[in-house]
Parts: C-alpha cells; sequence; structure tokens
C-alpha cells in the first residue's frame, strides 16, 4: 500500500489514479434546489440527477471504471450459452474465493432473493451482524424472521471501537443452543456493515461465528458487497493482519463461510452480482431457479460486457492502492468534520461519510425523520444527494406501527475513484455551514407512503416553512449569483 507523507506536515489522501474520461457538473441555483426538493417530496432518491451537484446518494453501480475494465468489455462473448465471458469471469471467482461454483445474478438482491427462495421457510429466524433493507424484505417475504446480533459498541456513533460489525458470538451460541438447527434457515454476516456507517468484522470475528456454525450445523452467508472496505480495514486495524496479501484474508474469509454473494454494482466496479458456493447441492437448486427469474447460467441478467468488467474489477480488489482510496478519502472527511464539531461516526468506515442526524438535529423528533429532513438541507445548501439510513429506511410493522431506527444516519457516500479532494472539501463547508445554523432545519411528514421499501418511492413534505427559511439564510451569507 503507498504512503505519501508530505514535507509541510499535511496528511491528506492522494488520489492514486489520474482522470482519463469526465462528466461535466451542474450546480444550480439555490431557489431552483429548493424547487427541485419540493418536487422530489423531499426525497432525494426522486431528484433528478440534471438537478444534483455532487451525487453522494451511494456507490452502487457509480463507482469509477478502470482503462483495463473498459478494454475488457470490448472481448465480451455473446453467445447465449457457452459463453467465454462467463467461463472467464467463473475462474475469477474460483481463483479469489476459493469456491467451486458460481451462480451469475443481474445484482446483489437477486442473489438475496434466489437465496431467500431456497433457505428460508415461514417461521424460520435468520441471525445476522445487522440488517439491510432489501435482505430483510427476502427474508421477510418468505416468512422468515431477522434476528440482529450485533456488537455492544456498534450502535455507539461516538465509539472509537474498530469492528462495529463484529457478531456477538456469544448471543448467536445462545441463540442456536436455545432455538436448535432446524428454527435457524442461515447465519448472515454483512462485510462493512451497510446501515450503522460502514462498519467492518474482523476475521477473528468471522473465524468465531463460522465456528458456531459448524458446531450446530447452520451454513454462515457471507454478504460481500462491501468486502473491499472491509479487506482494507482488516489489514490495516487488525492485529496479526498487517503482514497478510489482500489475496491472503480473502482466502481465510472465504474458508470460513459456506456461501459468499455480492453486488458487482459495489464489489468490482462493474453491475451485475455473483453466489460463491462449496455446496453442489445449493448449486444444483440455484440452477434450476436462476433461468426462471434472472436468465439463462451462463449470464444470469447481467451484461456479457459487465461479466468481462466484473472479472477484471474483482482481480483490482486485490490491489492495495485500490481499496485503500475509498476509506482514506472518508477518513479525511469524517476527521475534518469531527474537528470542526460536526457529530459523525467515529471510526470512519466504508462506503461513505455518515453524518450522526440525531446528534445534529436533536430537537427534531425521530418520528419527524431527522436523517431525512438533514438530507433534503443539505441539498438545498449545496446540491450534494446524500441518503438517509434511519426510520424513514424502516417498513411498518404489519399493525402499521412504526418501529424506530437504531441509528438516524446520513450517509454521503463517496463511489470509488470518483470525486476529487477539492470536491470533499467543497461538501465539508457546506456541512459546517448546516450545522451553525441547524436551528433553521424542521422535521418532515408523509403524504404518500408505499408498504415496502417506502423510503424508494415515499414523498414527504416540510413541517412548517423551514426549507424558505433556511435557503434564504443560505443566500444571505453564501450565495454568489444565488448559487
Amino acid at each position: 500500500m503507498t504512503v505519501i507523507r508530505f514535507f509541510s506536515g499535511e496528511q491528506i489522501p492522494v488520489e492514486m489514479h489520474k482522470t482519463k474520461i469526465l462528466q461535466k457538473l451542474n450546480l444550480i441555483p439555490i431557489d431552483k434546489r429548493l424547487e427541485a426538493i419540493t418536487k422530489a417530496g423531499y426525497n432525494t432518491f426522486l431528484l433528478s440527477n440534471s438537478d444534483v451537484f455532487l451525487d453522494m446518494l451511494t456507490d452502487s453501480g457509480t463507482n469509477a471504471m478502470s482503462d483495463r475494465q473498459l478494454a475488457a468489455m470490448m472481448i465480451a462473448d455473446d453467445s447465449y450459452a457457452g459463453s467465454e465471458t462467463f467461463t472467464r469471469l467463473k475462474k475469477v471467482c474460483q481463483k479469489i474465493f476459493d469456491m467451486e461454483y458460481f451462480i451469475p445474478a443481474h445484482q446483489g438482491r437477486a442473489c438475496e432473493h434466489l437465496l431467500a427462495q431456497i433457505l428460508v421457510r415461514p417461521g424460520q429466524l435468520v441471525p445476522m451482524n445487522y440488517h439491510f433493507t432489501t435482505t430483510k424484505a427476502h427474508i421477510v417475504s418468505m416468512g422468515g424472521i431477522v434476528v440482529e446480533l450485533i456488537h455492544e459498541e456498534a450502535l455507539n456513533p461516538e465509539s472509537s471501537f474498530p469492528f462495529k460489525g463484529n457478531m456477538d458470538v456469544d448471543a448467536l451460541h445462545e441463540l442456536l443452543s436455545d432455538r436448535g438447527p432446524e428454527q435457524i434457515a442461515f447465519v448472515r454476516m454483512e462485510a462493512g456493515t451497510n446501515l450503522i456507517g460502514g462498519q467492518p468484522f474482523s476475521l477473528a470475528n468471522l473465524k468465531n461465528v463460522y465456528h458456531v456454525c459448524r458446531e450446530f450445523g447452520v451454513p454462515l452467508v457471507l454478504d460481500a458487497s462491501l468486502l473491499a472496505d472491509n479487506l482494507y480495514f482488516i489489514k490495516t486495524r487488525e492485529p496479526g493482519c498487517k503482514e497478510l496479501t489482500v489475496a491472503e484474508i480473502v482466502r481465510e474469509i472465504s474458508r470460513h463461510t459456506d456461501v459468499i454473494y455480492f453486488s458487482a454494482r459495489k464489489l468490482g466496479c462493474a453491475r451485475g452480482g455473483g453466489i460463491c458456493t462449496t455446496d453442489q447441492d445449493l448449486n444444483a437448486r440455484l440452477s434450476e431457479l436462476l433461468p426462471l427469474y434472472e436468465g439463462f447460467l451462463t449470464y444470469g441478467g447481467m451484461s456479457v460486457r459487465e461479466m468481462e468488467a466484473l472479472a477484471v474489477g474483482l482481480e483490482e480488489t486485490l490491489d492495495e492502492d485500490m481499496i485503500s482510496q475509498g476509506p482514506m478519502f472518508i477518513a479525511y472527511m469524517v476527521e475534518e468534520l469531527e474537528r470542526q464539531g460536526v457529530p459523525v461516526v467515529t471510526p470512519a468506515g466504508g462506503l461513505g461519510c455518515h453524518l450522526d442526524a440525531m446528534r445534529f438535529l436533536d430537537h427534531v423528533p425521530q418520528r419527524q425523520y431527522p436523517a431525512g429532513a438533514l438530507a433534503a438541507a443539505l441539498y438545498i445548501v449545496s446540491g450534494v444527494r446524500g441518503m438517509e439510513r434511519g426510520t424513514l429506511s424502516e417498513q411498518r410493522n404489519l399493525d402499521g406501527t412504526e418501529p424506530l431506527a437504531n441509528m438516524e444516519l446520513l450517509r454521503l457516500a463517496l463511489p470509488r475513484r470518483v470525486f476529487t479532494l477539492s470536491q470533499v472539501k467543497y461538501v465539508i463547508d457546506r456541512v459546517v455551514w448546516l450545522y451553525h445554523h441547524r436551528h433553521l432545519i424542521g422535521g418532515l411528514e408523509f403524504v404518500e407512503e408505499p408498504e415496502t421499501l417506502r423510503f424508494f418511492l415515499g414523498r414527504l413534505a416540510p413541517i412548517g416553512d423551514w426549507p424558505d427559511k433556511l435557503a434564504e439564510a443560505y443566500a444571505q451569507e453564501l450565495a454568489v449569483s444565488h448559487l
């Protein structure tokens, strides 16, 4: 891993790549931003990208691709069956994950759907370190019950514990002892735990979870979508792993899991997904469902060009300079905001910088969606699109009551190798300004609320006229030609 020290003593991340192709950005005036967020129902998912300056909504499918990936797309084999492109991708997955079988799918949630269809029966439990929205929805749709067994430090945004994505191994052992393996569909570990700030698990914790699963004969399934970030943190934070290569760490992870699935919109910087396993029976059952839901066995709904790009992207994930870029830029952003008093999740995780909306907007009740309000407010004053990760992202209970999220976060995703340091500094500046004017921000309420995954399509309205007051304060202090 390349380490660069500055003579000045300043410590800033340095891009280990150069720009060859670029996309022009557009910063619309603040009055137009206010119109845009109102039209979008104060839901950043519904903003048009033409109205967005810096898109930090997600890292899913928005990562930069390398020149080698683009070149590989030109040699794709379009054959419906027996494609050489599939053979190349399968060999790369076998080499990296050391698992015999590979099932392609069009993205991560397609993998979750297939696995839930096969592994989950009504009433069964699925213990995991922490849920992800689509994962939980697929399990619940099959009658399963998600049980979160996250480490005790995980939900404290101010904790400096380096592996907040760890599972509580004692709690897992107790649950499996009490319920018995027949009541457990599978155990799930998520790398770079998305909804609690992109926090990693340690290799030691994964091994301990695996040993408990072996004791009870329960399969361990790994969501490796954010594995690249997790690999970086294992290598840099975990004693005994600093001298291991990234490839060696991946092999250790693979040896201690039964199934690995991933979204290639994150892992591999392409668009697709896949399931790797050593289980011949599971592979056969997946192979029966794949043509029904996704496509033939050699493409699974993926473009063959994306499959070629994915094969290269997965190999590039073993490059320490590549996997360090995201976490280093995120750490810079987190440390700068923390230095200026802005409440953020620490330590810096992967995926993006996470603002702690419950501390940022401690005057906004949780039922008025403080993380959603903060996302809308930041867009108004900056043109930056972030994503709410809190109560808005939860689904109502069957009786109609609303569960409150454990954390209220505004995620500012940093897609890999996309943003420059000056753009990151711009975001920091606007977040700090917003924190100094946080008393102007109020809550939100639903005006259109879908039953499932409401955070994607739901529309909200501000409680009061706080967006107008915020825009007015910004225009008086910062706007140049109303930008």
